[in-house]
């Protein structure tokens, strides 16, 4: 069975993304020839492009700029609506209003909808007040929603009422790639270690959930150096942060790193900080990354899928969220004491080949669709 399948989210490379735009990354580069995949983005800023990425074409919308995370693409809704009538299967990446908002023209009997709900959406609440509706208009029409975790369907306002719709998928992530080194890059990595012997590393977009401003003021606390790669709306804000806690010598923020580059800092570090301070964070696709690569984590103890991914003694050591103090105590004792570094980084490496493989998040994935779009077919 052939199947079109059109992915709508927000943002997608060469534009700055997060762990979203690497899922929907990983499920199009499967490269099975029953499945079509294609991708409708907006721009961060600028006009309307398309191009193909790695076999699968990519269209990106134009758009204004960006406010509270979301792009200003006055023609998204209609181009996704055109879009769908030419497909088997949408597949709605939330949370983005957009989408919603161009779902809420009526989609095709026979083509089926998949919400795959990554996020809890949270924005302020008059905009929350506007979008609502259309995000309970999109879960109505839906005929699966995926979720990470199980904790994503219990603490969400909007998918209890929906649960019977709700299956649960973990990502999954390249194991090998993160794993392995040529001995080119082991060599770049033994300098940085000379250079940088108790390196913090923590990937992300620079956020305000992503608990940045609490990880810095826990660095003045200890002897470390961090070093933060990722790009957003905080940059200028964590620099002056750091400049007013006396830090800014201990810490780097790289921007943007191709992934080669982030993987040399992850085999580099002593332990990966994932500060995160809301429900905003709902999995951490980065912590699968940095427990791959060996790493041992500092997560929070937030009500999604984080403690969970990485479990408090086990691969991680779990602290209060926006508690900088005990950031500080966690990640001092990690950089301290090499042997519980070097068994919960043991552990995160076998916990994610057994349990968040690409290979068995792609099956997974694979099933729903297919199961998804037969149902609809039948129906």
């Amino acid at each position: 069975m052939q199947l079109q399948i059109l992915h709508a989210y927000k943002s997608y490379k060469p534009d700055p993304t997060g762990g979203v735009a690497e899922a929907i990354s990983t499920i199009v580069s499967a490269h099975d020839s029953r499945l079509n995949h294609s991708i409708l983005v907006a721009r961060a800023y600028g006009l309307s492009t398309g191009f193909v990425d790695n076999g699968v074409p990519v269209r990106a919308v134009s758009s204004l700029g960006t406010c509270w995370s979301m792009p200003i693409a006055p023609g998204y809704a209609t181009a996704l609506a055109r879009a769908a009538r030419h497909v088997d299967l949408v597949v709605h990446h939330a949370p983005f209003p957009l989408a919603d908002l161009g779902l809420t023209f009526p989609l095709p009997k026979r083509v089926a909808l998949i919400v795959h709900w990554h996020a809890e959406i949270f924005q302020p609440r008059a905009i929350l007040g506007l979008v609502a509706p259309l995000l309970r208009h999109s879960l109505r029409r839906a005929d699966r929603i995926i979720v990470a975790h199980q904790s994503i369907i219990q603490n969400s306002r909007f998918l209890q009422e929906f649960s019977r719709k709700c299956v649960v998928i973990p990502y999954g992530i390249d194991a090998a790639y993160w794993t392995e080194l040529t001995d080119q890059q082991h060599q770049q990595v033994h300098q940085l270690r000379k250079r940088y012997p108790r390196l913090i590393v923590s990937t992300g977009r620079l956020v305000p959930y992503k608990g940045y401003g609490v990880l810095l003021h826990a660095l003045q606390q200890i002897d470390a150096t961090l070093t933060i790669i990722g790009e957003g709306p905080l940059r200028e804000q964590l620099l002056a942060t750091a400049n007013n806690l006396n830090i800014s010598d201990r810490f780097n923020l790289l921007g943007h790193q191709e992934r080669d580059n982030m993987k040399l800092l992850l085999h580099a570090a002593q332990v990966f900080a994932f500060s995160s301070v809301s429900a905003a964070e709902s999995f951490g696709i980065a912590q699968l990354e940095a427990m791959a690569a060996g790493l041992p984590i500092v997560n929070t103890a937030l009500p999604t899928a984080v403690p969970h991914v990485a479990r408090h003694e086990i691969e991680a050591l779990t602290v209060p969220p926006a508690d900088a103090n005990a950031l500080a105590s966690a990640l001092s004792r990690l950089l301290d004491d090499k042997a519980l570094a070097m068994r919960l980084g043991h552990a995160g490496h076998i916990h994610v080949e057994k349990e968040f493989s690409r290979a068995k998040f792609l099956s997974r994935i694979k099933r729903i669709y297919e199961e998804t779009v037969l149902q609809r077919r039948s129906a």
